[in-house]
């Protein structure tokens, strides 16, 4: 199949979606194609050194890393340690800390199921969030059915969690403390050195899902202070299907149960064959990401600002994320008096973005985060989360403020209410 060939192919069934879903054609089709991409908290593209490093292990080095008995093996063993170590080189950890899953999701469950069904003769008492990803929210609703006990904090406007309240909550019996760091949806990060300091001083153990902070903000701290931590390739511009949960004494034998049977792979806490491609991919996104980490960081933090600041210029705009502690790349705006479902349908012409976590896009609820900072419905509903990442540009920063101005403009005029606001 020719490369000319292959994009035709494409084309036609992205026209089909696009007729089904915008009752556009192909030329429109074609334009939409080429939108601006402003959700990378969704997942990034994954890199061409990436790929050239996973190709070989699909179909060249493709034995099984746990066949012990000829070179094959051998080889794709040897590719998993050798990414391993670079892993826990970048990340300033040790390699025997390191578990692979299939991504974040299954790593959460992994260490909310492990613990309650590790620590059960200690307590059942956990303690989370009400602004976590939906991931956690889901695990700890399960484990409630199984007789566990959740208390869930709430969070400032700012989606902050009060210390002084959590300290308030903890009890002998509170086995785990389920803290995000850095919010998917909004880029709060969560003051995790007083969070840790309470949470040990209670004999708990600590879990923080740092999967958007990975490659975007330096976390040498973080393995400090935490008990476990979980993160996942395709944020960081690797391969989707893989993700790792960082034990903090896993090396002392004191990992966790594992949630996959069969095998007994990755001493007995996550069966199944290891992902050599997918595992050798991750190692390489994580080692770029840190290359050029301080750059960046400064980079998409110039960039955020002006995105920022220019869709603020909006009359009556508000901004989610005003915290100072916050992701480098995150930038989530609330617009009252417009349909929030026409304002997204009507950007995604143009622009790639989201009003939210893509796990809970199939919703018809507003945002679980904003409602939990206190943001009405109404105005939850009329929000825009914006990501921005390793291929923005300023001219595109200054292309989308231009597009959401003149959108939510448009979409106010036909808004009787905004027409009456000042009466």
């Amino acid at each position: 199949m020719t490369h000319s060939y292959y994009n035709i192919l494409k084309l036609v069934s992205i026209k089909n979606y696009l007729i089904l879903t915008f009752n556009v054609e192909i030329d429109e089709a074609q334009q939409m194609y080429s939108q601006l991409y402003f959700d990378y908290n969704a997942t990034t593209p994954c890199l061409k050194e990436v790929v050239d490093c996973m190709l070989p292990y699909f179909y060249q080095d493709f034995g099984n890393p746990s066949s012990s008995h000829h070179p094959y093996g051998w080889l794709a063993k040897s590719a998993i340690e050798d990414a391993t170590l670079i892993i826990a080189k970048n990340l300033g950890i040790s390699p025997r800390s390191l578990v692979y899953t299939s991504g974040a999701t299954e790593s959460i469950n992994m260490v909310l199921k492990g613990i309650a069904r590790k620590m059960q003769s200690k307590g059942n008492h956990i303690i989370t969030t009400k602004s976590e990803h939906k991931a956690v929210l889901d695990t700890c609703a399960f484990l409630e059915e199984d007789g566990f006990e959740v208390t869930y904090l709430d969070v400032d406007s700012e989606g902050l969690i009060s210390t002084e309240m959590l300290n308030k909550m903890l009890r002998p019996d509170t086995i785990l403390v389920s803290i995000l760091y850095a919010n998917n949806e909004t880029g709060t990060i969560q003051p995790l050195d007083e969070i840790s300091k309470l949470t040990h001083e209670n004999g708990s153990l600590l879990f923080s899902d740092t999967t958007q902070a990975l490659g975007k903000v330096d976390l040498s701290k973080v393995f400090k202070l935490v008990d476990f931590a979980c993160f996942s390739a395709h944020k960081i511009y690797g391969p989707k299907g893989i993700g790792l949960v960082f034990i903090k004494d896993n090396e002392d034998g004191n990992g966790l149960p594992s949630l996959i049977q069969g095998g007994g792979q990755q001493k007995n806490q996550r069966g199944g064959t290891l992902n050599t491609p997918l595992i050798v991919g991750f190692s390489k996104a994580i080692a770029l990401a840190n290359d050029n980490l301080k750059v960046e960081i400064e980079r998409l933090g110039t960039l955020r600002n002006k995105l920022e600041k220019g869709l603020l210029k909006i009359e009556l705009a508000i901004s989610n994320s005003t915290t100072s502690q916050r992701l480098p790349n995150t930038v989530h705006i609330s617009f009252p008096y417009v349909d929030g479902t026409n304002l997204l349908t009507a950007l995604s012409r143009q622009i790639a973005l989201s009003n939210g976590s893509a796990c809970n896009s199939a919703s018809v609820e507003p945002s679980h985060v904003l409602t939990a900072m206190g943001v009405e419905r109404s105005l939850a509903y009329a929000s825009l989360r914006l990501s921005i990442g390793r291929y923005t540009s300023e001219s595109d920063i200054e292309k989308a403020i231009e597009i959401i101005t003149n959108e939510v403009a448009k979409q106010r005029d036909s808004n009787i209410l905004w027409e009456r606001r000042a009466l």
